[in-house]
């Protein structure tokens, strides 16, 4: 699974439930869970937390793939060597701070 969307295609697929079923449980419509699925739209946090309740997903690592996507929509405007170097700036300070 490389993206949170595809995480809840496939966990939808898993258990039968049709999109239309799932929107409605979001309180979204179905074109918008759609675009969520194919990565085309952001999933919001509130959202994720629903997801991890309704498919029992293991919390920590759903929101941390949650997360990566929005980072990705992030350095997707910028050039691969600035983005990759941001991440290395990022996983220092992190390392830096949570000692």
């Amino acid at each position: 699974m490389n993206n949170f969307g595809e995480l809840i295609r496939a966990k939808r697929e898993e258990k039968e439930m049709l999109l239309r079923h799932l929107a409605a449980q979001l309180d979204i419509d179905t074109a918008q869970l759609s675009k969520m699925e194919r990565g085309e739209r952001t999933v919001r946090r509130e959202h994720v937390l629903q997801l991890v309740s309704i498919f029992n997903l293991d919390h920590t690592k759903a929101l941390s793939l949650w997360l990566a996507d929005q980072v990705y929509a992030v350095l997707l405007e910028e050039s691969k060597e600035q983005a990759i170097q941001a991440l290395e700036i990022v996983g220092e300070n992190f390392k830096t701070k949570l000692k």
